[in-house]
């Protein structure tokens, strides 16, 4: 009779379970927009909230102390896809205590001594692949805990803990029916790819811009340069230029060169006195008579 009962008992458990499976179903059917989705990444111990991609806010959790997997029995936390197919605690104090799921009227505080029941909000998983498929039937959920200084390592007995207020605020912020993905990697990005400008055409110098409202026709002949601008310009046209060629000397100041070439060389003709020149003659001898002379010429 005990086995007939008990038989009697799981029958009517799993009968309640796969109940609450197709009400959730059809739940996450209605609501077709989902305000975000969850990642959590087991090397990180994070959890990520994203809304259209974006990754909008992480918090610090914990995934089994007994590593990854999805066999019953095992306290292992399962990886890939989940749905989440039930939402539990609305409008329940952060720290509440949810046994069998229902708050039993006792508020925790954060890091109760010796206390580690399920708190604040329950998001109960169900596994969308084949290595998950166990998931649900496991009750693996993202629920809170009051053990908030042992976040950010693994800690739990399969499920996704979370802090008392954290798991209050991702229960606000996803619907049924919103996908979770437990990785074994990191959180990814998530940034939304910002839109390329295409590279305009710059104008030329001198040019005017099309985008310009300013930028209007103007006559050449009523525009008057600034004086000191274009000293200052052709000053640096002289300097690309390099020294100028005597060619380009202006005539007036060639004159005054000239000019005062001609009168240093005067005035140096004047006060220098020539050096004699040595010139070279034939050696004459003394007249020693007619016939010295006669010879000699």
């Amino acid at each position: 009779m005990q086995s007939v009962s008990r038989y009697r008992g799981c029958l009517r458990y799993l009968s309640r379970i796969a109940a609450l499976g197709m009400f959730a179903s059809l739940l996450s059917q209605c609501t077709s927009v989902k305000k975000a989705d969850v990642v959590v990444s087991v090397k990180e111990q994070k959890l990520g909230l994203y809304e259209q991609g974006e990754l909008k806010k992480t918090y610090k959790i914990s995934t089994s102390k007994f590593g990854l997997g999805d066999r019953p029995g095992s306290n292992c936390t399962p990886l890939g896809q989940h749905q989440v197919v039930a939402k539990i605690g609305h409008g329940l104090p952060a720290g509440a205590v949810l046994k069998s799921r229902r708050w039993n009227g006792e508020v925790l505080k954060p890091n109760a001594p010796g206390r580690d029941p399920i708190v604040s909000r329950i998001l109960w998983l169900k596994g969308n692949e084949t290595s998950n498929r166990n998931a649900f039937g496991r009750f693996i959920y993202i629920h809170g805990t009051p053990e908030e200084n042992r976040l950010g390592a693994p800690a739990s007995y399969g499920c996704v803990r979370m802090g008392m207020k954290d798991v209050v605020n991702v229960f606000d912020s996803v619907n049924v029916g919103a996908k979770v993905l437990i990785t074994p990697g990191e959180l990814p990005k998530g940034e939304k790819p910002k839109e390329e400008k295409k590279p305009e055409d710059k104008p030329k110098e001198g040019e005017a811009s099309p985008d310009d409202d300013h930028a209007l026709p103007v006559e050449v002949a009523s525009m008057q340069a600034d004086p000191k601008e274009k000293a200052h310009a052709e000053a640096k046209e002289k300097e690309k230029a390099g020294p100028e060629k005597p060619a380009s000397v202006k005539p007036s100041a060639s004159k005054k060169k000239s000019s005062t070439s001609s009168k240093s060389s005067t005035t140096a003709s004047k006060t220098k006195k020539p050096t004699p020149k040595k010139i070279s003659t034939p050696a004459v001898t003394k007249k020693k008579g007619s016939s010295n002379s006669r010879s000699a010429a």
